[in-house]
């Protein structure tokens, strides 16, 4: 087994935009939540594609349709074999996270009726609580929030009694891009199932962070983007059981989607491709596949110590500054850190910030909700990845106390 701690100058080696500078300093990248680098071999299958392979899939007898469209469906198989789905068939492209929600929300919710209920919680990202609101509208449910604690973690004894027969739908998120927080989804999921509802994850902040298996989590949608886990932007995968996809109908109409068109009636195309409607982000979906055949060669277990102790030693360092407080102390976190500091505006700390070359994320990162319960207009967020390092974060705190020293 790899050693990542001892190969992680090999694995920063592998992410070029980390040798760069910014504003005179070298990159300390800390915006991972956000969206995470890409190593040189996602960027080199991405030109290779476009070099060498261009060409529609699916459709062309042709030499290079026959080989981009190989090329793409490999890349399926890794994605499926990486999140241990049965079936490739049950691997769905999407333009990102936000999109496999949507197309859940749209196809899934065709099956709803007025007065079914439909359960998030307050610490969603809004891609996980607009589309409900809006399938809400259109098909008079009701949408309900489970509340969390002060430490950010959920209240499962209020997700319980929210719970009913009513409820069709649980759309949590897996590991909060905020906070931080890890939440308990085999529980959840298992609860769930006991009063009929399907279960969505979004794993858009756990996938890049631990190893997934949707049959062991046994949830109905996983939904992820590309570009969170090493991959490029503009694609992304939603996971759904064979039988849940066959059974409700697509999202958009068009080319490939179909399997016979005439004015009359159009009958649909088998899966996956009845949810993937015209030409797809080919190279992005190409591309994915190549993350995940980084992550493979990866010690998956490794990254995780790896990632633990870069936040452990965050935090330890963070709570010896004065007037800071984190925001988010569950007991199961991921590599995140959302902190506010006295009289400070985030703002101004992330720009400060940025002048020594250090990327954070400032604002509500998408979770108005959250901010409102924590009553503030915002947080700093550090988020982390394998190619991080605790050098990194020592240049981080000091650069930390020299912005809150300027701005005092």
């Amino acid at each position: 087994m790899k050693d990542l701690s001892f190969s992680i100058d090999e694995i920063r080696s592998q992410f070029p935009i980390l040798k760069r500078t910014v504003n005179g300093k070298k990159l300390v990248y800390f915006d991972n939540g956000a969206s995470s680098q890409k190593p040189q071999c996602v960027i080199d299958i991405i030109n290779n594609y476009y070099c060498n392979e261009n060409a529609n899939i699916h459709r062309g007898v042709h030499f290079l349709s026959q080989e981009a469209t190989t090329n793409y469906e490999n890349a399926r198989e890794t994605i499926q074999h990486y999140i241990h789905a049965k079936e490739s068939c049950e691997i769905i492209f999407t333009r990102g996270g936000t999109d496999s929600i949507n197309l859940v929300a749209t196809s899934f919710g065709e099956t709803l009726q007025k007065g079914d209920e439909i359960l998030i919680s307050f610490m969603e990202h809004h891609s996980n609580i607009v589309p409900w609101q809006m399938l809400c509208e259109r098909k008079e449910l009701v949408l309900k929030v489970i509340p969390i604690h002060s430490t950010g973690e959920l209240n499962i004894e209020a997700f319980e009694n929210l719970l009913s027969e009513k409820t069709k739908l649980l759309a949590i998120t897996h590991v909060s891009n905020t906070l931080g927080t890890i939440n308990p989804v085999n529980y959840l999921i298992k609860k769930a199932h006991t009063v009929g509802a399907k279960v969505l994850l979004d794993g858009a902040q756990s996938i890049q962070h631990f190893p997934i298996n949707v049959q062991e989590l046994d949830c109905d949608f996983f939904a992820f983007s590309g570009h969170k886990v090493f991959g490029p932007t503009g694609v992304g995968v939603l996971y759904g059981k064979k039988e849940l996809l066959e059974s409700i109908p697509p999202y958009q109409g068009g080319g490939d989607m179909i399997s016979k068109v005439t004015f009359d009636k159009t009958t649909y195309n088998e899966l996956p491709h009845k949810f993937e409607a015209g030409t797809p982000h080919i190279s992005g979906g190409i591309a994915l596949g190549k993350a995940f055949e980084f992550l493979n060669n990866l010690d998956s277990e490794a990254v995780i110590q790896h990632e633990r102790a870069l936040l452990a030693y965050a935090e330890e360092k963070l709570m010896q500054i004065d007037g800071l407080k984190i925001i988010g102390n569950s007991k199961h976190k991921a590599s995140v850190i959302s902190f506010i500091i006295d009289g400070i505006h985030p703002f101004d700390v992330g720009t400060l910030l940025d002048k020594q070359g250090i990327a954070v994320r400032t604002g509500h990162h998408c979770t108005q909700p959250l901010m409102d319960f924590f009553q503030i207009p915002g947080t700093i967020r550090a988020s982390f990845a394998m190619y991080n390092t605790l050098e990194e974060i020592d240049i981080f705190i000091a650069a930390l106390q020299r912005s809150i020293d300027m701005l005092k």
